[in-house]
C-alpha cells in the first residue's frame, strides 16, 4: 500500500483522490467496471484471478478484465475463457510495448486482443494509458505480437552492444558511432533509446534479466 499511497492522497480541491485502495482483488472488480493487471508472470496473474478472493468472484457481465502482463497466448486464453464462462464478464488481453520511458510520458503503444464490444468499452482507458492503440483480432491475438516485439528488441539491444563495443576496439568517437547509426540503415528503436544508456555509463534500462529470459522463453 505504501506504494499506492500517492495516488490516494487527496489531489484537488474537491479532496477527490486520484484512486482508491481495494484490499483484495475481488473488491477492486466488484467496485469498477474495467479491471486491469499487469504482472510479472502467469503464475502471479492465475493467482491474482483464481486464487481466493480473486477476479473470478468480482467480475460480473458487462466488466471487462484487461491482461496487460506479458504472457503466452495459450495461458491468456485459458484464464480469459475461464473469466467469460463463469462470470459473463468480456476478456482482453492488452500488453504494452515501447519501454518504461514512453509509459512515464503516456506515450507507450496498446496491443489490444479481444471482441470488438470489449474494444470499445476499453478503449477511453486504453487511450488515456498509451498513445497508439491497435486492436489486433481475437483474444490472445496482442499476446502472440507483444512475445514477438520483445524478441525482437531484446535481440536488436544485444547487436547493439556488439556493435558498439566493435566501435570502441576499433577506436572510433561512440558519441560519432552512435550518430551514424542512428541516421543509417542499422538504426532501430532500440539503438535510440538503450545505446544512450550505455554510452552515458548507467546501463539502466529499468528492466530485469529474468523478465528478459521470461520473455524470450515465451517465443
Amino acid at each position: 500500500r505504501a506504494r499506492a499511497e500517492p495516488f490516494l492522497s487527496p489531489r484537488d480541491s474537491s479532496n477527490r483522490a486520484a484512486a482508491a485502495w481495494a484490499e483484495t482483488p475481488r473488491a477492486m472488480a466488484e467496485a469498477v467496471d474495467v479491471v486491469a493487471t499487469c504482472l510479472p508472470s502467469t503464475a502471479v496473474c492465475a493467482e491474482v484471478v483464481e486464487g481466493e478472493d480473486g477476479l473470478l468472484e468480482g467480475l460480473t457481465e458487462g466488466k471487462v478484465w484487461l491482461e496487460m502482463s506479458t504472457t503466452s497466448a495459450a495461458d491468456v486464453r485459458r484464464l480469459g475463457g475461464k473469466v467469460e464462462e463463469a462470470t459473463g464478464a468480456m476478456a482482453m488481453d492488452a500488453p504494452v510495448s515501447g519501454g518504461c520511458h514512453r509509459a512515464d510520458t503516456g506515450n507507450i503503444s496498446i496491443f489490444a486482443g479481444g471482441r470488438r464490444e470489449a474494444f470499445e468499452i476499453a478503449l477511453p482507458v486504453l487511450s488515456t494509458l498509451g498513445r497508439r492503440i491497435l486492436h489486433t483480432g481475437e483474444l490472445g491475438s496482442a499476446s502472440v505480437l507483444k512475445v514477438v516485439t520483445n524478441y525482437l528488441a531484446t535481440v536488436h539491444l544485444l547487436a547493439n552492444c556488439e556493435a558498439l563495443a566493435v566501435c570502441k576496439m576499433a577506436g572510433a568517437d561512440l558519441n560519432v558511432a552512435f550518430e551514424a547509426i542512428r541516421i543509417s540503415s542499422g538504426n532501430s528503436f532500440s539503438h535510440e533509446t538503450e545505446s544512450q544508456l550505455i554510452l552515458n555509463g548507467s546501463r539502466d534500462i529499468n528492466f530485469t534479466m529474468d523478465l528478459v529470459c521470461k520473455d524470450v522463453g515465451l517465443f
